[in-house]
């Protein structure tokens, strides 16, 4: 119960200070909006609620589209993550080589790069996935690494005196070994995918949840784009609680959360 209800009380308590600061002005004079556009651009709590409800049919269909992509681009970065990282650790020269690379790959805007990916790949999906895989390819493969390169080496000494052979030593204590850090770094990855599918649909798709945003923004429909925003975080709540949910099926051991 603690683990719910502490949570929930927080998150209580947060909304009931907006919905009071943002009703009586306050909220509009600490950051000197004009009192009449208020309702406008610094909407309450209930008026956001007010806004998922009527908009529904709208964040339905484009919360759907932009669910498919976090679903393809989230699976694309856990299967090319986990499997350079292995790469990576059977081949020192592959790390030496593509190691620094994966670091500096994370010191590229995407503002700047979603752009020339349009360019590249044209509009649709294919950008989008593009996006979220660059954002969620670099915390799977350094954390499924970390944990191939943790394993106690007495270990693999003794199973190399019951003639086991690399592969072997690969499939029964390395990669079990590494599997909590995949699953941590996947929770980081699906946490921070949902910024990539709204950067992708802001420069390359004509629907989305990032398309929903742009355009409410031009509107000045702001309660409209923080019910966006809603749909967005929980698609990344409910898939960190599916990965949460498969750590402690698959990698009871590791697995450590609140």
């Amino acid at each position: 119960m603690r683990r719910v209800l502490l949570p929930a009380l927080v998150v209580l308590a947060l909304l009931g200070a907006w919905e009071l600061l943002a009703r009586t002005g306050w909220l509009a004079g600490l950051l000197d909006i004009n009192e009449a556009a208020s309702d406008l651009l610094v909407p309450a709590p209930t008026q956001v609620a007010e806004a998922l409800w009527n908009d529904r049919d709208l964040l339905v269909d484009n919360g759907w589209v932009t669910l498919k992509e976090l679903l393809a681009g989230v699976a694309l970065s856990l299967a090319l993550g986990a499997a350079f990282a292995v790469a990576m650790h059977l081949s020192e020269t592959l790390r030496r080589a593509f190691y620094p690379l994966l670091v500096a790959s994370q010191t590229i805007p995407i503002v700047a790069i979603a752009p020339v990916l349009v360019i590249w790949l044209g509009f649709g999906i294919g950008p989008t996935l593009a996006v979220i895989v660059l954002i969620c390819f670099f915390p799977v493969t350094v954390s499924t690494l970390d944990g191939l390169r943790s394993v106690d080496q007495a270990a693999i000494r003794m199973m190399r005196t019951l003639d086991a052979g690399r592969a072997a030593i690969l499939r029964r204590l390395e990669l079990p070994a590494a599997l909590p850090r995949f699953f941590s770094g996947a929770k980081v990855a699906v946490a921070v995918a949902a910024i990539g599918a709204v950067f992708g649909e802001y420069v390359s798709a004509n629907e989305g949840l990032g398309v929903v945003i742009k355009q409410a923004q031009a509107q000045l429909l702001t309660a409209r784009v923080f019910a966006a925003v809603v749909v967005l975080s929980a698609f990344a709540l409910g898939l960190f609680g599916l990965l949460s949910l498969l750590e402690r099926r698959f990698a009871w051991w590791g697995s450590a959360g609140p």
